[in-house]
């Protein structure tokens, strides 16, 4: 009987993860490749926020690549609002083709592009305000979908009662609700609208990742309400180190066993808003206890030279979180 080559490789492929699993394998069938013993590392990036908080010059997000390259850093988390575009513009094609050539240049660099960090906000009481923060998710859906990004973080959104951020950042991320709603509605809001994402969050195959930042997500009640209440498997928590203000071991722990992406704050120099005094081996020990495997991304946050922090943050994270 001939054997074609394609038959023999298939064949052998086959025969060996049988051997390897001690089950055969019927037609059709998956056959499963154990993992190799040993736990599996975290692996580290960089978000482009880290060298650029909101204050001109903006700084382009290639260089802020080629530094990550230069430390031998692996993946980059995105700051949508860093790119050279509005964010809220429609895209176009110019906007397409530059996606397409960051991808480029991130390829030849060597660095994984990992998350996409969007700002919506779903805590709106007019439907149509909330559409508007729907469609926009969606398309930084297709962004990173654009990107090979398989991530995107996600707000649960805030009352805005306190319009000035630096104001929000003085008042502990608390603020008041509007007159005449009360926080169940905000709840119901921020789960309807993510609910709609879900589908083009399917179709684009990019993980939506509810980040612990301020309004209903800034405790882990909040975060974990509207994660539970959807149970899909393209929605999960960001854990970020720094959004805990206070108490934030056991916060951290237990939002750390439905993490799927993780950011690390630093504060040399002082904080732009407040600074913590962070505890990275006991960090550590919170994402091995829950099993998590992905990526930690720094998110750089103080006042220091960039250039001169952002090294002394990826040494700390290397020693504790990616060791």
């Amino acid at each position: 009987m001939k054997i074609d080559r394609r038959h023999f490789l298939t064949s052998t492929v086959l025969t060996g993860a049988t051997l390897a699993t001690g089950a055969a394998a019927s037609p059709g069938a998956e056959v499963a490749v154990p993992k190799p013993a040993g736990r599996e590392r975290i692996k580290l990036g960089i978000a482009t926020y880290s060298y650029w908080h909101f204050r001109d010059p903006k700084v382009p997000i290639e260089t802020v690549i080629d530094k990550a390259a230069a430390m031998g850093v692996e993946g980059l988390d995105i700051l949508h609002q860093q790119m050279p575009f509005p964010d809220r513009a429609p895209l176009t094609a110019e906007h397409r083709a530059y996606l397409q050539r960051l991808k480029r240049h991130a390829f030849r660099s060597g660095i994984d592009l990992v998350c996409l960090s969007i700002h919506q906000n779903f805590v709106k009481p007019d439907p149509a305000d909330r559409q508007v923060e729907v469609e926009h998710t969606h398309k930084c859906l297709e962004i990173a979908y654009e990107l090979g990004v398989p991530c995107i973080r996600l707000n649960s959104g805030r009352w805005s009662t306190i319009k000035d951020f630096d104001d929000l950042m003085k008042a502990r991320g608390l603020e008041p609700i509007l007159p005449g709603y009360t926080e169940d509605d905000g709840f119901k809001w921020c789960i309807e609208c993510t609910e709609k994402c879900l589908p083009k969050a399917a179709e684009c195959g990019v993980t939506m990742a509810l980040e612990n930042h301020w309004g209903l997500s800034r405790t882990p009640e909040g975060q974990l309400r509207i994660i539970n209440a959807l149970s899909s498997p393209w929605l999960g928590a960001l854990m970020d180190t720094g959004n805990f203000m206070d108490n934030p071991y056991d916060k951290l722990k237990a939002i750390a066993p439905r993490t799927v992406y993780m950011q690390a704050k630093t504060y040399y120099g002082g904080g732009e808003w407040y600074t913590l005094d962070l505890d990275y081996q006991r960090i550590a020990r919170i994402l091995r206890d829950a099993g998590y495997t992905g990526y930690c991304c720094l998110e750089f946050e103080g006042k220091e030279n960039p250039d001169i922090a952002v090294p002394k943050s990826m040494a700390l994270l290397r020693k504790t979180i990616g060791a």
